[in-house]
């Protein structure tokens, strides 16, 4: 009977010289990096290159993993790292893209689906559209708590900060999104929150 590998025993194969062990761990994280680069980096293409950036990073950095936490914990920090470092290259204007956003948003109200789909799809598209409004730091520590589901100990890991740090961290981000949300957002948090 074959059993899978862990990810420490594939970490092992590759510092071993097998390098091709390390397609398995590709394999198994690219859907989980994706998702989370695509929080970050809006445009599909951007994405896709910066997905395998980090698989490149990840693999050159292979030995700095010591196995303290989780494999996709560290890939997580790699992740956000990497998107982070790109979008402070890139420096988009994220005004005409949030514009876009709440236009979309609108557009999907008036479409003729479900309206619980709608509304739940309005609902996270207005919170997505908030987030990118954010700082990076606060964008980036919403998406772990909640996105990533990542507890405030992995958070604090992943950052390299006390877990009481990054909770008054993350009630801050909070307060700002909250913020933002009826700032940009007051006609449609009324609605959602009469």
């Amino acid at each position: 009977m074959h059993t899978e590998q862990t990810d420490i025993e594939i970490i092992s194969q590759v510092l071993q010289g097998q390098q091709q062990a390390y397609a398995t761990l590709v394999e198994r994280y690219q859907n989980y990096v994706f998702t989370i680069v695509l929080r970050f980096v809006k445009s599909r293409e951007d994405a896709e290159e910066v997905a395998q950036d980090i698989f490149v990073k990840a693999y050159r950095s292979l030995a700095d993993f010591k196995g303290n936490s989780k494999f996709s914990t560290w890939l997580y920090t790699v992740t956000t790292t990497t998107c982070i470092t790109f979008l402070r290259k890139k420096r988009l204007d994220t005004h005409s893209l949030d514009n876009e956003k709440i236009f979309a948003v609108a557009d999907n109200i008036d479409s003729g689906t479900s309206a619980n789909q709608i509304e739940q799809k309005s609902r996270a598209n207005m919170v997505n559209a908030a987030i990118q409004l954010l700082s990076p730091d606060d964008a980036q520590i919403i998406t772990l708590f909640y996105k990533g589901e990542q507890t405030l100990e992995e958070i604090a890991q992943i950052l390299g900060k006390e877990p009481n740090a990054v909770k008054v961290q993350l009630h801050r981000a909070r307060t700002r999104l909250k913020e933002k949300m009826q700032k940009h957002f007051s006609a449609e948090v009324r609605d959602i929150y009469p």
